[in-house]
């Protein structure tokens, strides 16, 4: 899957995109999320106050139990 990151979320991670294939155990965007925090310090940072965070999965606004495959496109970004 390609994972991207926007704005403060970039900053925070120090990465736009990146391309990962689905975590074992990880089937939609909240357990995404929770894996990303324990990556390190930048991403626990960046994903401190998931409620600031929005997430479209190719392309469509979800929510945080949307479910997730390999091949899709994940981008996180700040409210707009």
């Amino acid at each position: 899957m390609k994972v991207l990151y926007f704005a403060w979320l970039k900053e925070k991670t120090g990465i736009s995109q990146e391309n990962l294939d689905l975590p074992d155990g990880v089937s939609d965007v909240a357990g995404l999320v929770a894996w990303l925090k324990v990556r390190g310090d930048g991403f626990a940072n960046a994903f401190a106050d998931e409620a600031v965070v929005r997430v479209a999965v190719n392309q469509e606004h979800v929510a945080i139990d949307h479910k997730l495959t390999n091949g899709d496109e994940v981008a996180f970004f700040p409210p707009v």
